[in-house]
């Protein structure tokens, strides 16, 4: 039985590194936070962490694929099941992105990793390569879908994916800079909600009919 519990702790072992690692990165951001950290974090020693991750720059990187690249990974796979609707995928992909930035961790993995990028060039290299690239891609690929389709106006998609996507980055990092300076601030819901209206109604053929405030 001891032996089974060892092992059963051993397999569970790499998912609590990243865990604490993710916590660890960011609250203390790239530059300060130490493997020393993590692995008080973890509740192991910092030999262990070693023993799974040679450098903060390979943890890091795991910590990515561990907590961004599936959200990536189902929304590739929803292009499959919503190929025939452009509109309504969008919508939707444009929701689960927001529904990452709006999470305190993984929100925080985008600032750290803008921050930092100057001093961490291989890191932001890294998170260009396979986050913001392959999301790029993804959201094209939806946009040059509804433009052939005639739902969505003739237009750059690139250009219109940057466009979709900053005011939600923005309000991420707002948020975690700001909010505990403002004494008056927008329903983050709402702001998203509003900002995906408007974006779409400049998007579609034939923008949908105003809602009533009422």
């Amino acid at each position: 039985m001891t032996r089974a519990i060892r092992q059963r702790r051993k397999e569970t072992r790499p998912a609590e590194l990243l865990a604490a690692a993710l916590d660890v990165f960011v609250d203390k951001g790239f530059a300060a936070a130490r493997m020393d950290d993590i692995a008080r974090r973890a509740g192991v020693s910092k030999g262990t962490v070693f023993l799974y991750y040679e450098s903060k720059q390979a943890l890091f990187r795991a910590v990515v694929q561990e907590a961004v690249l599936p959200h990536l990974a189902a929304g590739e796979a929803l292009l499959e099941r919503l190929d025939a609707d452009p509109e309504q995928l969008l919508r939707e992909l444009l929701l689960r992105y927001w529904q990452v930035l709006g999470n305190p961790r993984l929100g925080g993995i985008s600032k750290l990793v803008m921050a930092e990028a100057g001093n961490f060039p291989e890191i932001a290299a890294f998170y260009h390569e396979h986050v913001v690239q392959r999301g790029r891609a993804l959201f094209a690929t939806v946009l040059e879908r509804g433009i052939q389709a005639g739902v969505f106006r003739s237009c750059d998609p690139l250009v219109m994916c940057q466009l979709a996507i900053a005011p939600l980055m923005f309000s991420c990092l707002w948020q975690q800079s700001f909010s505990g300076c403002e004494m008056q601030t927008v329903s983050p819901d709402l702001y998203v909600q509003t900002h995906l209206d408007m974006f779409m109604r400049g998007l579609l053929c034939e923008p949908p009919p105003a809602r009533s405030s009422r």
